[in-house]
């Protein structure tokens, strides 16, 4: 039996849990739902920390709501919608996890790829559709397509590195670009069985805009509580989806201009 052991092929053992969700702050991670898993997600952003004590440091807002479900029927294929208060932003992304690391290190690392939709909603009202640049859906269109490269070093350490693509149809200015080119910085550090710190970094690589924008900045605190996966969170970016936080994220950690800001996910078998 000793002799047959040997000679049998030993099945992969993959590594789990390099992250114990779907996304951290803001940014997806490599991990893809399990089998038949429905993902029901709640993202909050208060408003900004430096409006002062009138403003409860932000918590009286404004304030920024994302709603969103994801499901995976196989584990590998993941799919999700969702809707965002600001700027009235619904999404669509498809998610695949292309490879998985392996505890012999033949997979040194996790690769997922992810591909997402979005569609703004706001001004749809104002003015009339000849003066609306909105009026037409093809303007009110992005995309985002990111490469997901992730390792878990040991049980209490994982980091992923992650180039970004952002196209939008329509920009605010003639001498503004269409496309936005990062790379995102994100790690895990676990300090007990159920809770870590989380930190993630969004490094934008060309010049795209005559406006000022910033780099995108989280850390986070993250508790996972059975089916539940709860995180509380500071960073400079209103806006939770990838087309508005990657770009567009016009608050700086130097001025204070950071706000408290918190995820919900609770998942079900179906």
């Amino acid at each position: 039996m000793k002799i047959l052991d040997e000679t049998q092929p030993k099945a992969k053992e993959f590594a789990i849990a390099t992250f114990k969700s779907t996304r951290l702050v803001n940014m997806h991670t490599t991990e893809v739902l399990g089998k038949r898993s429905l993902d029901f997600r709640i993202s909050h952003r208060f408003g900004d920390i430096n409006s002062g004590a009138n403003n409860a440091w932000g918590l009286d807002g404004p304030a920024n709501i994302k709603l969103s479900l994801e499901y995976s029927y196989d584990g590998r294929l993941m799919a999700g919608i969702g809707r965002s208060s600001y700027q009235k932003m619904v999404d669509g992304f498809l998610k695949y996890r292309l490879i998985r690391q392996t505890t012999d290190n033949r997979n040194p690392l996790s690769i997922t790829l992810f591909s997402g939709i979005y569609e703004t909603l706001t001004d749809l009202s104002s003015g009339s559709p000849a003066d609306n640049k909105y009026a037409d859906i093809s303007n009110r269109l992005s995309y985002v397509s990111e490469l997901l490269i992730a390792r878990k070093f040991n049980s209490n350490f994982s980091l992923q590195i992650a180039p970004i693509y952002v196209h939008y149809n329509l920009v605010d200015f003639a001498s503004d670009k269409n496309d936005v080119y990062a790379i995102a910085f994100v790690t895990r550090i676990k300090y007990t069985k159920r809770q870590a710190v989380t930190l993630e970094y969004v490094w934008r690589l060309n010049k795209y805009s005559q406006t000022t924008y910033y780099d995108s900045m989280g850390i986070g605190w993250e508790l996972e509580t059975g089916g539940h996966v709860f995180s509380v969170h500071l960073t400079n970016s209103f806006g939770i989806s990838e087309n508005q936080f990657v770009a567009y994220t016009s608050n700086t950690w130097e001025n204070v201009g950071i706000r408290l800001g918190f995820n919900i996910s609770r998942v079900f078998t179906i």
